[in-house]
């Protein structure tokens, strides 16, 4: 880990990562379209996820699946689902339909689901089923009438979340081809009205390419956290959270603003003598190699550094962290004291994992039940409001030189 004063912060602390446009990408898109499930099945063997008989996980083999995952991790599970369904409904609930009317003019909206999902779960250099739980649970709670899931090299734990989660149907294809597959449908893979779940450079890609014949939940890139933390922090919970966010793969980025050099240097011992026993090390060792450590002067400056950087996961171990919570507006989820740990928010606190990274929290927050629903505005007028509404909207729309408007509104005059 690299440790800099606020003053000689490099401008690679606030770089972003650069979307690419991959002609490969284009080139398995169109060819998923026009050749369907037979394209699925060449790129499958072709990246490396094997010979596939079927696309689909029947209803035998997740039978199976269960009695391959031992008791412990499907309670794990459980605990993990009911939280995030919990929290999704509070969510859900904490919105309404609305009737309002003045003037003889009803107007109103409707919380409406979008019919179809599709949950993109990586397998690439792990398993992640709480990938499963964290996209198919809000579409579930949200009122989705079909969910399907699509994973490479699915394993039985993977299955196992998805359908306890409640996919409906479930496939062991990925990648680019798979993103294709839910974007405009195959053979066996209907297509979906929005795709969300993380990827790839390759699935980011792709995801980005079929946008607007599609919904999409957001374009993510590598991982990321960033941790605040005072003399009141615990240095070895810090170098534990960073090294867990650089397991992920090494572009994975880990960030620490801290007030002492001494820290700073604290929690760097902690991380390379949990880096000689971790078992991901040889990932999580570039990672943290790449990353970055901030002394500043005071909270005003990592609240400035905070702000900028917009981090996906923002910790806050400092002094009475939940007063300082509205001094952020800019991250994926936020994390509250030394106990607060992101690793909890990535399995089965409640919230979700899926979250905007490369900045993208300036303006978009991470995937929840909202990306599931769309709230669909009405209007009703009588006689009386109509009449009373064309003077404006005829001499708005002469103003516009758009006299087929004027024409419907002195219609109802």
């Amino acid at each position: 880990m690299k440790i800099y004063n606020y003053n000689d912060i490099p401008e690679e602390f606030f770089s972003n990562i650069e979307f690419e446009t991959i002609e490969s990408v284009n080139e398995i898109i169109e060819d998923v379209k026009k050749s369907g499930d037979g394209a699925l099945i060449k790129y499958s063997r072709k990246f490396g996820d094997g010979m596939l008989d079927s696309l689909d996980v029947s209803k035998e083999e997740i039978k199976n699946a269960y009695k391959n995952v031992d008791k412990n991790t499907i309670d794990a599970i459980k605990t993990a689902i009911k939280n995030v369904q919990m929290f999704a409904q509070k969510q859900l609930d904490s919105i309404k339909n609305l009737d309002t009317e003045c003037d003889g003019i009803k107007l109103g909206h409707r919380i409406i689901p979008i019919k179809k999902a599709g949950c993109y779960i990586p397998g690439g250099n792990y398993p992640l089923p709480s990938t499963a739980i964290m996209t198919i649970v809000p579409a579930k709670t949200a009122g989705v009438k079909k969910i399907i899931a699509c994973s490479p090299r699915i394993k039985d734990v993977t299955i196992v979340a998805c359908d306890m989660a409640g996919a409906d149907k479930i496939y062991r294809v990925g990648g680019v081809q798979s993103i294709a597959a839910m974007a405009y449908g195959t053979e066996s893979i209907e297509c979906v009205d929005k795709i969300v779940g993380p990827g790839n450079k390759y699935v980011t890609a792709a995801k980005k390419q079929v946008y607007g014949d599609c919904g999409i939940d957001f374009l993510a890139g590598p991982s990321e956290v960033l941790i605040i933390a005072d003399e009141t922090a615990n240095a070895e919970f810090v170098a534990a959270d960073m090294l867990a966010q650089c397991e992920h793969d090494k572009d994975a980025r880990a960030y620490l603003i801290c007030f002492s050099q001494k820290f700073a240097k604290e929690v760097d011992k902690y991380a390379k003598e949990m880096l000689r026993q971790l078992k991901t090390a040889e990932i999580a060792k570039i990672s943290y190699e790449k990353s970055f450590a901030v002394v500043v002067d005071n909270i005003a400056q990592a609240v400035e550094i905070s702000e900028k950087r917009a981090p996906e996961h923002l910790e806050l171990c400092v002094e009475n962290a939940q007063d300082k919570m509205n001094m952020f507006s800019n991250y994926g989820s936020l994390f509250l004291g030394n106990y607060s740990a992101e690793v909890f928010g990535d399995y089965c606190a409640g919230t979700n994992h899926t979250l905007p990274t490369n900045m993208v929290s300036r303006y978009s927050g991470g995937l929840s039940v909202f990306d599931f629903i769309k709230i669909q505005t009405y209007q009703c007028l009588d006689i009386t409001a109509a009449k009373k509404l064309a003077k404006t909207a005829s001499v708005i729309a002469e103003s516009e030189g758009l006299f087929a408007h004027k024409n419907a509104s002195d219609k109802r005059s």
